[in-house]
């Protein structure tokens, strides 16, 4: 009888995660496409990914979107077959890791309004936006996205999952570093220079800056 009761709790516990990691992707992309589906209504083109684009920033963004559409699809597997190698207190801060991620990315759209954009687009005119996380933030939106990676890691972690996780949190890095803030000094010039000296890139203000 007890191992019956052990065996239920345990399986009980496993459906908690499995649905917790449903409803996190489920929320995270469903912000993501249906912000996409919206924009595009008004002649927005969101996805810039890699149009228009040459050499190295055009490889940094194809590779990015490579990954980022294997991410999901691990994730997803990984989740059916409720998969984890990880202790429990392992598990329970990835569901903090991935409702952080999906409130992160939530706001940074909202707050983005219309200017927002996956990828750079020089041909689209977009402001500068200082407001709401972004005070606290330069690349919420990155954030998120790499919060709900982490996240949905810990509660069904796997070496395939590990590495393609890790890989697509490499390539957000590289596209914020070396095609992002380019991109953002280029066109708003010292507007987004002081910007910078006050955000800091992933979370936090800079001290001694106002």
């Amino acid at each position: 009888m007890e191992k019956r009761e052990y065996k239920y709790r345990k399986r009980g516990k496993k459906m908690v995660f499995q649905a917790a990691g449903f409803i996190i992707l489920l929320v995270f992309y469903g912000c993501y496409f249906t912000k996409m589906i919206l924009q595009k209504k008004k002649g927005i083109q969101t996805d810039q990914i890699g149009k228009g684009k040459t050499g190295f920033v055009k490889g940094i963004e194809i590779t990015m979107k490579i990954v980022t559409i294997l991410v999901p699809a691990a994730e997803f597997v990984s989740i059916i077959w409720k998969l984890s190698l990880l202790p429990l207190w392992a598990r329970v801060l990835g569901v903090v890791f991935g409702i952080c991620g999906v409130a992160v990315f939530v706001c940074a759209v909202i707050t983005m309004q219309d200017n927002w954009r996956a990828g750079v687009s020089e041909t689209d005119k977009t402001e500068l936006v200082t407001k709401g996380i972004y005070q606290i933030s330069r690349n919420p939106a990155f954030l998120g996205f790499d919060l709900v990676y982490i996240g949905i890691l810990l509660m069904f972690f796997n070496r395939v999952l590990f590495g393609v996780s890790v890989l697509a949190i490499l390539m957000l890095h590289l596209q914020i570093v070396n095609v992002e803030e380019d991109f953002l000094i280029v066109t708003f010039g010292d507007s987004y220079l002081e910007y910078r000296k006050k955000v800091c890139r992933y979370f936090g203000r800079k001290i001694g800056r106002k």
